[in-house]
């Protein structure tokens, strides 16, 4: 496998979409309703549709009482993930989607649902910066 050096001597892949993506990471701090399944489940289908992705699979867990849940939706652009912690009042999610998709849309979804008293969002591009060797 070939490796690209950066200034600082880590290893970087080789560039492996033409178009790129972008990964959006959300953490959800003071969230309500984390060990509800129906409300997980309902706010991915509604982020995936603010998002304008595809859905291909969606599968929620709900951990015994007092647990919180984890869903993973399976899309044509990537996925979307959340796993919920009631007993901390915290929520993980990530949305990772490229092509025409618009993974930033999903985030104020996901903050509905969850009615947070903060969140913390970042987004990364990925694919898209390394420049080609050859």
């Amino acid at each position: 496998m070939e490796f690209l050096m950066t200034n600082d001597n880590e290893k970087e892949a080789p560039p492996a979409l033409s178009t790129g993506a972008t990964h959006m990471l959300i953490e959800l701090w003071g969230a309500k309703n984390l060990d509800d399944p129906a409300i997980a489940e309902d706010a991915i289908r509604k982020a995936t549709r603010a998002a304008r992705a595809t859905l291909l699979h969606l599968h929620v867990h709900k951990f015994c009482p007092g647990h919180g849940v984890s869903a993973i939706a399976l899309l044509a652009e990537s996925h979307i993930t959340l796993h919920t912690w009631p007993e901390r009042s915290y929520a993980a999610a990530d949305v990772f989607a490229c092509g025409n998709s618009d993974p930033a849309s999903a985030v104020p979804v996901l903050v509905e649902a969850f009615q947070p008293e903060q969140s913390d969002v970042r987004s990364f591009r990925r694919g898209v910066s390394i420049k080609p060797t050859r």
